[in-house]
């Protein structure tokens, strides 16, 4: 019993490490535009596909994985800078239609590029790696995710252009006044939460497999992971994704089962936007009037 409750809980950590990246990518892009990115999911499995193509053609995993970032990095600026900006003072209602539209459109775009078809993504992790409580590429996804955290703390906090990305995203006007680009620094925001967001789905794609739909459920725990930690709070999101998954796989594992797991991540979403809006680590959004 104990054995199975360890499996269950070392598993959900495993796919926590997953919802935080993605939660992560959120939150970011919610602290520059006020905005939910619906199209992140999509964004993340686009570059997972160009990761598989770049496998199938001959490189090496981790230099596809490299490249596939920098594919990710690029068209998250791209995206910003093209698209999104243009919306910058529309009303909210026409910013999400906007992201829906990103949403079906790089969705098509995969199944007319990559087809329908479920595909194998390969692990990078050898076999021997795994244990009797985790599969080799769980304690792989682990591992990954926390090294990118660690990469993305020590870059925000201690690089100059990760304090004026940081300042541009709380405070764009006082950036602007001390010399600050913030149209710059937003994008690479954009940039940045593309990449992480990458991350993520290269690291499912051995378990959830490709296919353009894969990230459709990883981005709504994705979004109760940025929901719980705090959607202002971006380490509040990572820590939530990693609760998400743990609730999730107990849940699933001893209350819902394994068919009802997804209800998990709606119940989380409406539980905290009833009692705690801000999450365990956000700051309550004032707005004056």
């Amino acid at each position: 019993m104990m054995d199975a409750f360890l499996h269950q809980f070392l598993s959900g950590l495993a796919n926590g490490s997953i919802y935080a990246s993605i939660g992560l990518a959120l939150v970011m892009i919610f602290q520059s535009t006020h905005h939910i990115n619906f199209a992140q999911g999509e964004q993340a499995m686009f570059s997972a596909y160009v990761a598989l193509t770049l496998i199938k053609a001959g490189f090496p995993y981790w230099a596809a994985f490299v490249l596939a970032l920098g594919f990710a990095f690029v068209s998250g600026m791209a995206i910003e800078r093209l698209i999104i900006r243009r919306f910058n003072r529309a009303p909210v209602l026409t910013v999400v239609i906007v992201f829906l539209g990103l949403l079906f459109i790089i969705n098509s775009l995969a199944g007319w590029l990559f087809t329908y078809n479920v595909q194998t993504f390969p692990s990078p992790f050898p076999p021997g790696l795994g244990n009797r409580f985790l599969a080799a590429h769980e304690i792989g996804m682990i591992a990954v995710t926390l090294v990118m955290l660690l990469l993305i703390f020590l870059f925000f906090r201690y690089t100059s252009l990760g304090l004026m990305m940081r300042a541009a995203a709380y405070n764009p006007d006082a950036s602007r006044l001390v010399g600050i680009r913030v149209s710059h620094m937003l994008a690479l925001g954009w940039g940045v939460a593309g990449a992480i967001g990458a991350v993520a789905a290269i690291m499912a794609a051995p378990i959830v497999y490709m296919e353009p739909n894969m990230m459709g459920g990883v981005l709504l725990y994705g979004f109760a992971a940025a929901l719980l930690g705090g959607i202002n709070n971006p380490w509040g999101a990572a820590v939530g994704g990693f609760l998400v998954g743990v609730i999730e796989n107990l849940a699933g594992a001893y209350v819902v089962g394994t068919e009802l797991k997804l209800s998990v991540a709606l119940i989380i979403i409406v539980v905290v936007l009833v009692t705690s809006p801000a999450g365990l680590f956000g700051r309550p959004i004032v707005t004056r009037v």
